[in-house]
């Protein structure tokens, strides 16, 4: 009788999680007299949001700060996706109370964050900005607009294609400081070392297909270099809006 013979399967290599490196721009555009978003970056690579103020309402720039100040003031210890929700419920109630105190007309502001932990991606968003997440060459949308065209275009009232030649592309149907409530949207993904995730403003995708997007995602070196290649490219075709854009690249260098 032969002796048994007990096979180990191969032990993987322990491997470091993804290191998050990023940077963010914003730039008033070519039309826009000031510039009514607003950005935060994190040197630590966990907490990062784009705010676009709502020009149309007034005082869009100060809606956007609130927004951005409550989202930074988020613990890393937080649970992601309770505490993005929270805070950004808790800038809603201060804009509403800060242009009441101010006699102000109403203002608002669209935001899309993210909180990365544990190599997951907690996205939050409200309105119609963005957050994408490019992978081995293939762009995803990981946000769903809040807008009246989005709306159109889900009931089949609308191609695709013609949502940026649409009158009211720039109609949101949620927004934060402009009702009692405002729903906040989240999503939560895996993000792995070569991953690259973009946030941002409607400023950008109202110029830029996400075709275009891809390519100058897939050519850009580092965070840098993208953000400088998609605000001058928006840029070159007119810029009607601001344009800010955050670029966090996942390197498996940890």
């Amino acid at each position: 009788m032969s002796a048994s013979i007990t096979r180990q399967p191969p032990i993987p290599p322990i491997t470091a999680p993804p290191v998050f490196r990023g940077t963010g721009l914003t730039h008033a555009g070519r039309v826009r007299e000031r510039n009514e978003d607003a950005i935060l970056t994190d040197p630590e690579g966990v907490l990062w949001a784009v705010a676009d103020g709502m020009g149309g309402y007034g005082h869009g720039d100060v809606a956007a700060d609130i927004v951005i100040e409550h989202i930074a003031g988020l613990s890393d210890d937080a649970l992601a996706a309770p505490g993005l929700r929270m805070r950004i419920e808790e800038a809603n109630r201060a804009i509403l109370a800060r242009a009441a105190d101010a006699g102000m007309n109403r203002m608002g502001a669209a935001v899309v964050a993210a909180m990365i932990k544990n190599s997951i991606a907690t996205i939050a968003w409200v309105g119609d900005c963005r957050a994408y997440l490019w992978r081995r060459g293939i762009l995803r949308l990981l946000t769903r607009d809040h807008s009246v065209v989005q709306e159109m275009v889900d009931q089949g009232l609308l191609r695709d294609e013609e949502r940026e030649l649409h009158p009211e592309r720039h109609v949101v149907t949620r927004a934060v400081g402009i009702d009692a409530q405002v729903r906040v949207d989240t999503v939560s993904v895996p993000v792995i070392a070569g991953d690259r995730m973009l946030l941002c403003s409607d400023g950008l995708t109202t110029c830029l297909p996400d075709q275009e997007i891809a390519a100058i995602i897939s050519d850009a070196a580092d965070p840098e270099g993208l953000c400088r290649a998609l605000v001058m490219r928006a840029l070159e075709l007119g810029a009607p809006d601001n344009v800010s854009v955050i670029g966090v690249f996942a390197s498996g260098d940890g």
